[in-house]
């Protein structure tokens, strides 16, 4: 699971549509809204970002190979109370509860914590489910090379990236 800057403004959109069509909340001013719950996923990518770079910084000053990147990031994540993979599901939508509590551009909040986490959660999850959804396209399109070989790892990678930058997923 990832979350792609280039997909903040459609899950801001999707998020605050679903919740004032469904009559979970009223908003004052709908763009400002969505760009509270765009702060919360620009956020969100500030912080993974900076765990990424300490993580490498701390590889190099131990003397680890990337073997242990995936480790290091997470006691990291930890530390700071951050989620990774499917849990950052749950911090991203702990974090927008506490932003619609806080907005001065949420009016009036009628569901449940619940209700508006499971809401929450579809929509991203749906959007950062798109790794998975490119990796099927991606080798659905290259099908007639063997898997493993280094034509294919070539071939995967240009096509994977070809596709990204049709999506605009690139960073």
């Amino acid at each position: 699971m990832r979350l792609y800057a280039g997909k903040i403004d459609t899950i801001s959109n999707e998020i605050i549509t679903r919740l004032t069509t469904d009559g979970d909340v009223d908003v004052v001013d709908r763009s400002e809204a969505e760009l509270d719950v765009a702060s919360v996923l620009k956020e969100y990518l500030r912080v993974d970002r900076e765990l990424t770079e300490r993580a490498k910084d701390i590889l190099e000053i131990r003397g680890l190979g990337f073997a242990h990147f995936g480790r290091t990031k997470r006691g990291l994540a930890e530390k700071k109370d951050f989620g990774l993979g499917e849990d950052s599901l749950t911090w991203i939508t702990n974090q927008l509860l506490e932003t619609f509590m806080q907005s001065r551009h949420i009016e009036e909040i009628y569901s449940d914590d619940a209700v508006l986490r499971r809401k929450s959660k579809d929509i991203l999850h749906k959007h950062m489910m798109v790794d998975d959804e490119l990796d099927q396209e991606v080798r659905q399109r290259i099908r007639n090379l063997e898997e493993g070989t280094s034509a294919w790892d070539i071939e995967y990678n240009r096509v994977l990236d070809q596709m990204k930058t049709n999506h605009g997923l690139k960073e």
